[in-house]
Formats: C-alpha cells, sequence, structure tokens
C-alpha cells in the first residue's frame, strides 16, 4: 500500500514536471515566433526610405510648373496637330519622295510628342486637349487660343495645300511648314524667356527637344526648297 502510494506521487511529479517543460518550449516557441515576425530586416528599411524617396521626387516633379508651362503644353497640341493634317496630305498629293520623307518623320515625331504634352498635363491634373482629323478639318479641344498659335495656317492656306499637287505641293508645302516651325520655334523662345518656366526636367526636354528638332527641320527645308526653285528653273 506504501509503495503503490510512492509510485502514484512519483508519476504525478513526473507528469508535472513534463507539462512545465511543454508549457515553457512552446512558449519559448511562441515567442520566437513572435520576435521573427515583428522584426523588420535592414532590406525591409532600405526598400521603404527608396519607395518614399521616389514618391517625394515625383510629387515634386508634378508639382514643378507653372501656367506658361500649361499654357504652352495646350497650345502646342493644336500647332503639332495642324502640322500633322498637312502632313497627311502627302501621299495623295503626289509629293516628291524628300518630301513624303520629311513628312513620315513630322507624322511619328509630333505624333509622340503630343502624346507626351497630353499626358504631361494629365498627370497634373490640367484639362487635356484632344486631337480629332477629318482630311483637312481638324478639331482640338480647349481654349481658344489653341488654334491660334504663331505660325498657323489659315483655312485659305489649308485648301490651297489641299489642291496642289506635285512639285507645286512640294513648294507650297515648305513655304507653309517653315513657317509654321518657325511659329513653334517662338513659341519656345517665349516659354524659356518666362520667369520659372521650364525648370521642370520633362517640360525642359520636351521644349529644347521640340526647339533643336525643328531648327534642324527649317534648315533642311530651306535646301529643299532652294533646290526645287532652281529644278523648276531649268525645266523652263
Amino acid at each position: 500500500m506504501g509503495t503503490s502510494a510512492s509510485s502514484s506521487r512519483t508519476c504525478r511529479t513526473a507528469l508535472v514536471a513534463c507539462l512545465l517543460l511543454g508549457a515553457g518550449a512552446c512558449g519559448g516557441a511562441a515567442r520566437s515566433g513572435a520576435d521573427t515576425s515583428v522584426r523588420p530586416s535592414a532590406e525591409d528599411g532600405r526598400n521603404a526610405r527608396i519607395e518614399a524617396l521616389y514618391r517625394a521626387r515625383k510629387d515634386s516633379a508634378l508639382a514643378d510648373y507653372t501656367e506658361a508651362d500649361v499654357r504652352f503644353m495646350t497650345g502646342m497640341i493644336g500647332h503639332h496637330a495642324q502640322a500633322l493634317v498637312m502632313c497627311r496630305l502627302a501621299p495623295a498629293n503626289g509629293a516628291g519622295p524628300q518630301v513624303a520623307t520629311l513628312c513620315s518623320r513630322i507624322l511619328n515625331s509630333q505624333g509622340d510628342e503630343i502624346t507626351l504634352m497630353q499626358r504631361w498635363l494629365r498627370d497634373r491634373g490640367r484639362f487635356v486637349p484632344e486631337v480629332k482629323i477629318d482630311g483637312i478639318h481638324l478639331e482640338v479641344t480647349g481654349p481658344e487660343y489653341v488654334m491660334h498659335m504663331p505660325g498657323m495656317l489659315s483655312d485659305a492656306q489649308l485648301r490651297e495645300l489641299a489642291a496642289a499637287r506635285g512639285s507645286e505641293f512640294d513648294r507650297l508645302f515648305l513655304t507653309y511648314m517653315i513657317g509654321h516651325h518657325q511659329g513653334a520655334v517662338g513659341m519656345v523662345d517665349k516659354l524659356f524667356a518666362q520667369d520659372g518656366a521650364a525648370q521642370g526636367e520633362a517640360a525642359f526636354k520636351l521644349a529644347n527637344d521640340i526647339q533643336v528638332d525643328q531648327k534642324t527641320e527649317i534648315a533642311r527645308m530651306h535646301l529643299l526648297l532652294s533646290q526645287l526653285t532652281a529644278n523648276s528653273g531649268e525645266n523652263r
């Protein structure tokens, strides 16, 4: 009887010890697991700082503009759109190979720039002009000044260009497009002359690219026009 009671007490003691050890082990495991889940790694901290810096710079870039920048982007969309109208006439109007190549380049570059300017305005929550072209009819939504930028052709000049064929089309196209490009260059000059304008990287790069490209094309068109005039004189 005494042996049985002693044996029972020994078993209970062993069971309590096992339970205590088990609880301690579980508690340790729980504490270890909790520490691992809440302790941020150095990599997480670095990524968070980089993301915060990126957001700050993006917000700063979007806020770094003036009303002059907005007017320039809005007006240049309409200006570029009319150049597309003029260039689309080239295939059906029998443009020479050099003028046709120039038109293809203008269609690609200025079409892309219209998309960039629309995105620039949209990203800053400003009104975005939409462009609709039907033959020589051009519709650009937005302020009235969009269709009255420097160098843009009148309706009568567009009709004259649309009616021309062959070398006469080339001559008129080059003459009118030189003036059109000069108007765009003047728009960039005016933008750069205004205090605080074109300080944002995107606005400056776009305006500068337009100015450089169109000055280069003006020189090229003057050369083509002089060659066309010389050839015309020889054929008389």
